[in-house]
């Protein structure tokens, strides 16, 4: 561990507090302020659609700038953000809650980058652990956040008024561990050797594989994790009872990152994304089994694990497909794939479980990962014939 991961690691943390708050509250501060009936994950919805849109000027941004002053810079538009929240909830406006969500996205977009950032800071060997090592400040968050929610959210007149109010001054924070950040210049192309178009490399299957594997995991746990709340609140859980719920799940999508990186190096990235997969699907049964508060827990938990053996194996995989000089373009494409999946899954979130139910939400994300643990397969069983990944 180095400066730069320390430091990349605790902005992480800092990104997935207000994203682990806005997860355990937005949808009830959605309710409070007399969203219609299938709409309360909307802001969510928007902040993740932000996120997307987003990732392109921010890579190109990078590779003009350095990702230093644009990690602060996105820091101090996601505290703009936050603060707009607390505005909307002082005038009790659902519409301007909903706006806020596009600065906030702005930060859950950098953040994004700060993995990538993190491998671009250690030698190539150590490239799967900086990423992992980078993810696992997401502990912390796990344990600020709904710490945060439960200690503020009736401090002041207006439920988690005081909790929003709480993250600008995290959001800030975010913007000063930035200044002190000492991250490789961006690398320029040799002479001769341009950067390949983006059809060109997406030729390569690992290439495809790598997407496939974080859209695909990524959307299956957005899903779950956002509409778990409503599911909870329709069987008449308590707040206390949600924010647990998603805390565990939050450790778990985020503490086996200390190991992560290690299982990759002894077991093969395909391995791990597949047992990954194989998780996903082993909390989908859990969440069929009943509407217990463990059962709830348990499934998000599973599918928590899950997502980070997909995550972290996906961008180690991504990073083998490209040339220095292209990882901007590569990084950002990878990205906006990824965070439309989730914008998607998050707007559907209450509309489906308002419509279908808990348990045939469970069902509908079993294909995609199905699916995505066959393409794996396949790429193992081609590897272990000695053949190379398919194009």
């Amino acid at each position: 561990m180095n400066r730069n991961v320390v430091l990349l690691a605790l902005s992480q943390a800092l990104a997935m507090t207000v994203v682990s708050l806005m997860l355990s509250a937005s949808a009830l501060v959605s309710v409070g302020l007399l969203a219609a009936p299938g709409w309360a994950t909307l802001p969510l919805a928007v902040q993740y659609l932000a996120t997307m849109l987003a990732l392109h000027p921010l890579a190109r941004l990078m590779a003009r700038r350095g990702r230093r002053p644009v990690f602060v810079g996105a820091a101090l538009v996601g505290a703009a953000g936050l603060a707009l929240a607390v505005a909307g909830l002082l005038r009790g406006s659902f519409a301007v809650f909903v706006l806020s969500g596009l600065c906030v996205g702005v930060l859950g977009a950098v953040s994004q980058f700060y993995r990538f950032a993190a491998a671009e800071a250690v030698p190539t060997a150590q490239r799967s652990q900086a990423i992992s090592l980078t993810l696992a400040g997401g502990v912390l968050a796990a344990f600020l956040g709904p710490f945060i929610a439960r200690t503020t959210r009736d401090l002041a007149g207006t439920p988690f008024l005081a909790s929003f109010a709480v993250l600008v001054g995290v959001a800030l924070l975010a913007a000063g561990l930035g200044l002190f950040l000492r991250l490789p210049v961006p690398p320029r192309p040799e002479a001769g050797r341009a950067p390949r178009p983006l059809g060109q490399i997406a030729r390569q299957g690992d290439f495809r594989l790598a997407v496939a594997g974080a859209a695909v995991g990524y959307a299956a746990m957005g899903l779950l994790m956002t509409a778990t709340p409503l599911a909870m609140l329709c069987v008449r859980h308590d707040f206390d009872s949600t924010v647990t719920v998603i805390q565990w799940h939050l450790v778990a999508m985020f503490a086996p990152s200390f190991v992560t990186g290690l299982l990759i190096g002894r077991l093969g990235v395909l391995q791990v994304m597949s047992l990954g997969g194989a998780l996903v699907l082993a909390g989908i049964g859990v969440a069929l089994a009943g509407d217990a508060i463990a059962h709830f827990s348990g499934a998000l938990v599973l599918v928590g694990v899950g997502w980070n053996f997909l995550y972290v194996g996906a961008t180690t995989l991504l990073t083998q497909t490209c040339r220095d000089e292209e990882k901007p373009t590569v990084q950002a494409f990878n990205d906006s794939v990824v965070f439309l999946s989730v914008t998607l899954a998050t707007l559907g979130a209450g509309p489906l479980v308002d419509r279908l139910g808990w348990a045939t939400v469970n069902l509908l994300v079993v294909v995609p990962v199905a699916l995505l643990m066959a393409g794996l397969l396949r790429a193992l069983r081609r590897r272990r014939a000695g053949l190379a990944p398919a194009a």
